[in-house]
């Protein structure tokens, strides 16, 4: 494997900035890779749309960060996971994965009981795509999924503690836990923001699955089975090794983005996914 090819970024796919909380865990389990990160603002949110448009745009996102150069594409989003990911991975030559797979696997593997939570947007738990996931892995296990939409503007909003968040928790979850789950896949990229209050509801019992977290995880394997993971140092990549891409609305992207990611965002650049013009903000 050339140096050219470990030392190329990994890209990050999202429809908004939910997927922050991904390349934040790809970066922190992963230092020495550089990464280019695209949020299709322009166009959310994705669970209302067809299979068909989430195809087409996924499949535009993919050819941008393609021509980024990048070695491998994460799709942080998981209605697009759902309906656009084979799709996308025998249109481009990189290496595609999603948010579904590595979050079930992780279910599957800590459940105690068999018995498994499912929350996200109503796009994804409409799609049954970690439904599907997981009886793949578990057939015997007996899945309960719920929307859970208000957590996504909670977590934008920074409303991810106090009695709001709370109270918003215990509405979603309680129906879960009295069906006895033990374990529950957050099922959306903005829900990790959530977690501490989730863990409060839901108690010890039961075991919150990240799948931003087993995403990288899988990201990081991928990366060593295809011998593209960077052997540079840490500390050669920087600030420089992060870039950003928007298709509308740089400014509140960068604003909002301190919140998922944990540190700010010094500059996000505005493209077309058509005409590729751009602006820098």
């Amino acid at each position: 494997m050339s140096m050219a090819e470990t030392e190329a970024p990994i890209g990050v796919f999202d429809s908004g900035v939910g997927g922050l909380t991904v390349l934040r865990a790809i970066r922190r389990r992963m230092p020495s890779e550089p990464t280019v990160y695209l949020g299709d603002t322009a166009r959310l949110p994705y669970g209302p749309k067809s299979p068909d448009t989430i195809r087409r745009y996924t499949s535009e996102a993919a050819r941008f960060l393609v021509d980024q150069g990048v070695k491998a594409i994460v799709i942080a989003c998981n209605t697009a996971t759902a309906h656009a990911r084979a799709f996308v991975e025998a249109a481009v030559d990189p290496p595609v994965i999603g948010v579904v797979e590595p979050g079930a696997s992780a279910a599957v593997a800590a459940t105690r009981n068999g018995v498994i939570g499912v929350i996200g947007t109503r796009g994804t738990i409409e799609s049954s795509s970690y439904e599907r996931a997981i009886r793949r892995l578990g057939p015997e296990t007996v899945i309960h999924a719920a929307a859970a939409p208000l957590f996504v503007a909670l977590a934008e909003e920074g409303w991810t503690e106090g009695d709001v968040a709370r109270l918003t928790a215990r509405h979603y979850l309680e129906p879960l836990l009295a069906r006895g789950i033990d374990t529950l896949v957050l099922g959306c990229t903005h829900y990790p923001l959530l977690a501490p209050i989730l863990a409060e509801v839901a108690g010890p019992e039961v075991t919150l699955i990240d799948s931003a977290e087993a995403t990288a995880t899988t990201v990081a394997a991928r990366l060593r089975e295809l011998e593209l993971d960077s052997t540079r140092p840490a500390s050669d990549v920087g600030s420089s090794g992060a870039r950003y891409y928007v298709t509308d609305d740089a400014e509140r992207f960068r604003r909002v983005a301190d919140r998922f990611l944990g540190t700010p965002i010094n500059a996000v650049e505005q493209i077309d996914l058509d005409s590729r013009s751009d602006a820098t903000v």
